[in-house]
């Protein structure tokens, strides 16, 4: 089914409304969700809407919740999400930080109490737009054994990154720890197809094609050992540092049942001229360019910035199941 973005995110924000979410934390989210979609990253787009809907009605995730700030040290905000949705934390963090890193020369917003990320890099993405380098990493629900294990401690727990290029879209990289971000095999299964055998091991620790068997076992790490020690860094970073759930300690992000996850994200934001001077921005434009002067060579971010912007001028293509379940919520 074909849909602008708006009617895409008039549609989700109907969905989330009949469902106990209030109309501004309806629109923070159905933007997130519609922004991924149009970038291609449909595990994370309008296939959430009924997980997110059935959460909210259930009172897993607070649809009326308002993220608070507090101002902890001068270069440092922790923001409580209040066991509502992430984006709403995001979109407070994307209104003070700016101003923070201009003044101190970087910015840290510690999140907890918090739900689904997301596509990470549409959140450090708003701050290379205003000139700002930003890092950001977040935990996830436990999906991936330490290297070596059968017993889910970790979540995917993307890391992503952005800086400004003069005259150009950011540089934009965003990444899952695992092999593939566990929204893909969500997508599988809701479509009923097989996953490639390398993306996941099932309760037996044996790689398998099945999806369903796939989240009911772990997720394979990228680069095997190295991707778990790096899960366990996020880990450190999103969970114990901001004060949220441990990745083991947080319920599914797939259904209603049990507590709130309370997850944790942390975003540092950085002035490139806090350290590097005038000239920060000269030398990130010979980077791309020596980069790019291999014809064989796609710089990271830019598939996604391409989707999205032909989704601003022809829309996106939605596959008519996951309409009807929106519609049917």
């Amino acid at each position: 089914m074909h849909l602008t973005l708006v009617a895409a995110e008039t549609l989700v924000i109907d969905a989330l409304t009949r469902n106990r979410v209030d109309e501004a934390n309806a629109r923070s989210v159905a933007r997130a969700l519609v922004a991924a979609e149009a970038a291609g990253q449909g595990g994370h787009g309008l296939r959430r809407v009924e997980a997110y809907a059935k959460q909210a009605k259930a009172g897993k995730v607070d649809g009326f919740a308002k993220p608070q700030l507090e101002r902890l040290f001068p270069a440092v905000v922790q923001i409580d999400a209040c066991h509502g949705y992430a984006y709403p934390a995001f979109d407070l963090a994307a209104s003070v930080l700016p101003e923070i890193a201009r003044q101190q020369g970087i910015a840290l917003a510690a999140v907890r109490r918090s739900h689904h990320a997301g596509v990470l890099a549409l959140t450090v993405e708003r701050f290379a737009e205003m000139g700002l380098v930003a890092l950001m990493v977040a935990n996830a629900t436990a999906s991936m054994a330490a290297w070596g294990g059968r017993k889910p401690v970790f979540g995917t727990n993307p890391i992503a990154f952005a800086a400004p290029i003069p005259e150009t879209d950011p540089l934009v990289i965003d990444l899952a720890l695992s092999r593939v971000a566990r929204g893909k095999v969500m997508a599988a299964r809701q479509k009923g197809v097989d996953i490639p055998a390398d993306w996941a091991f099932d309760r037996n620790g044996q790689p398998t094609t099945d999806a369903i068997a796939a989240l009911e076992g772990t997720m394979a790490p990228s680069g095997e050992a190295k991707g778990a020690a790096l899960a366990m860094m996020v880990e450190i970073l999103a969970g114990a540092l901001t004060g949220a759930n441990f990745s083991f300690e947080s319920s599914s992000l797939f259904d209603d049942k049990g507590s709130a996850p309370g997850l944790g994200q942390m975003l540092i934001v950085i002035n490139p001229t806090a350290s590097g001077g005038s000239g920060v921005a000269e030398r990130l434009a010979m980077l791309v360019g020596e980069i790019s002067s291999d014809p064989g060579v796609r710089l990271p971010g830019r598939r996604g910035q391409t989707a999205r912007r032909q989704a601003l001028e022809s829309g996106i293509e939605v596959e008519g199941d996951v309409v009807a379940t929106i519609h049917s919520l």
